[in-house]
């Protein structure tokens, strides 16, 4: 009792460990195994009452399913260094069990992570731990040229225009974290809870947003192929969804998938992407996309099609070759698909998680539709790099030719040379003259792409320029995830690739809106008890003209 006594004074440091627990019941044994109490010892000594914060979750913790109560006996899968701060430092961890009579979830909150080493020194700072981060909707109605009217958190949406003759539909992209990945990578997530990284709890929080949000089309990654087939596919069915599903190569247990409400598109076709390939040595990853073309369903008006894809780019930061060719890849695909019959392209949405900055040269390079690469040190290219020093620089080309796609990241048509002449038929002049347009077709260090393509969101707060920010762990706090469309914009003839015209074209009408690092901290960071992914979803709604 004296034990408990100086904990509710706040006096001093009591410690549990090496043997002994003079603030447990005496029956514990071990510290760092599963360990029980009966129920009546928890409740005289912890019932209403409040348990320092500074009684942590270790980095490592068990798969056993999420900790519960029970009527007779309480159970816990952790270890616990119980370390119980001074008053000063006092925070508050509340246990509130559900329906004692029956199993039920324990609800932890305020959690605080006091202790040197569980969060690296540029991520300490004051957490809430509890709490919902506030999101709301932008509405963009662009009826001036250079007025964006932004209309804050309002549940109709307003009135962007004559809504006759055009086809609504919403997008959203989400990266919702692979469990298998989660538990590889355990040091990014040292901030969490331990309860919250688990599957069983984190699912029916990520359902719940997609319900929440009711977005037309999902652009889903990290969606781990047994969690897909046994209940993220058939959840998403029930929901009125058609599922389709790209999983990575090689013994990576995720992929991309992506999702539409049966209501609002019917499927055309579906083209998955691998971006590894037996015979080119640069591409050894197993990173895939996937590209899908959907016919709007609208009764009383023909429409062109959609063309959406969804991909994950390798990681990888001093990689920045194999992320260029992955991306490549993927326009390639994505430009056979929405090419039409009389050769304009149908409006795209092309999302996901590119593993890139803002304002590096790959995120350049697909809004501006061109880059020239020459003298680019490898690990600039995704802008994840601080520092080129000793890294080498882009060879010229980046992929090999008998990848079959062109600098224009279009498939080359790959031609069967005429036998009308043996080597020796040639003259010298004519061998100078093929070998010298080879060379220069070789050596070309300038990338192109036909789209014209506008990312949903301007990634800095337009009042004071603070980053936006997509993902949040232990590590890092930055954007590489976008949702990027075939914008409707003026004077497209000076644009790369405007001998292709894009039919129509896409209308931003609303995007919800991101988050500042500091946001995301305030309530400990990604994931936390209400948001169950490292990652945001982004979500934008879109008008097509008919």
């Amino acid at each position: 009792m004296e034990a408990w006594r100086c904990v509710r004074r706040g006096y001093g440091r009591c410690v549990v460990g090496r043997g002994r627990y003079p603030m447990l019941p005496h029956h514990q044994k071990s510290l760092g195994r599963d360990w029980t109490a009966p129920w009546e010892n928890l409740q005289r000594c912890c019932w209403n009452r409040h348990i320092s914060s500074c009684m942590r979750w270790p980095g490592h913790y068990s798969r056993a399913p999420y900790p519960y109560f029970s009527s007779r006996h309480f159970s816990l899968n952790w270890r616990p260094p119980c370390l119980f701060e001074s008053r000063t430092q006092f925070q508050y961890w509340n246990w509130t069990p559900d329906n004692l009579s029956q199993t039920s979830l324990i609800h932890l909150s305020s959690y605080i992570m006091n202790s040197e080493g569980d969060e690296p020194s540029s991520k300490r700072r004051k957490h809430q731990g509890k709490g919902t981060i506030k999101r709301h909707w932008e509405y963009i109605c662009n009826h001036n040229k250079e007025e964006t009217k932004i209309l804050g958190d309002k549940n109709d949406d307003p009135i962007c225009g004559d809504s006759e003759n055009k086809f609504d539909f919403s997008v959203m992209s989400y990266n919702i974290l692979s469990q298998d990945l989660l538990e590889d990578n355990s040091h990014l997530y040292k901030h969490c809870q331990q309860p919250v990284l688990h599957w069983s709890f984190r699912f029916p929080n990520i359902l719940k947003e997609i319900k929440h949000f009711d977005a037309d089309v999902l652009c889903l990654q990290e969606v781990q192929e047994d969690h897909y087939g046994t209940e993220i596919r058939p959840s998403l069915e029930s929901l009125g969804y058609h599922c389709e599903y790209k999983m990575r190569t090689g013994r990576k247990p995720d992929g991309c998938a992506i999702c539409f409400k049966h209501s609002k598109f019917s499927l055309l076709s579906v083209n998955p992407v691998e971006f590894y390939r037996r015979d080119v040595p640069l591409l050894d990853r197993d990173n895939v996309g996937l590209v899908l073309l959907l016919q709007p369903k609208i009764p009383s008006a023909a429409s062109p099609a959609i063309c959406v894809a969804n991909t994950h780019l390798l990681y990888n930061p001093r990689r920045g070759d194999i992320k260029l060719t992955q991306l490549a890849m993927l326009l390639a695909e994505i430009s056979s698909v929405a090419h039409q019959k009389d050769g304009s392209f149908c409006p795209i949405v092309m999302c996901g998680d590119f593993n890139s900055v803002p304002g590096s040269p790959l995120y350049s390079f697909i809004k501006e539709g061109k880059l020239n690469y020459e003298g680019l040190a490898i690990g600039k290219v995704s802008g994840q790099e601080q520092s080129s020093r000793g890294q080498r620089i882009l060879s010229i080309p980046i992929w090999p030719p008998n990848l079959g796609i062109s600098q224009n990241c279009v498939y080359e048509v790959q031609q069967v040379p005429k036998v009308e002449k043996t080597d020796s038929d040639l003259t010298q002049t004519q061998l100078d003259k093929t070998e010298v347009l080879v060379t220069a077709e070789k050596l070309s260090s300038k990338l192109q792409h036909h789209f014209s393509l506008s990312s949903v969101y301007s990634h800095y707060f337009p009042d004071t320029g603070i980053p936006e920010v997509t993902t949040c762990h232990s590590r890092s706090a930055i954007t590489v995830d976008y949702i990027f469309y075939s914008a409707e914009k003026e004077g497209v003839a000076g644009q790369p690739g405007a001998e292709v015209a894009l039919v129509g074209g896409l209308k931003l009408l609303a995007r919800l809106s991101l988050l500042t690092e500091q946001d995301l901290w305030t309530v400990n960071g990604l994931p936390n008890e209400n948001n169950s992914s490292d990652h945001l979803p982004l979500l934008a709604k879109f008008r097509l003209e008919l």
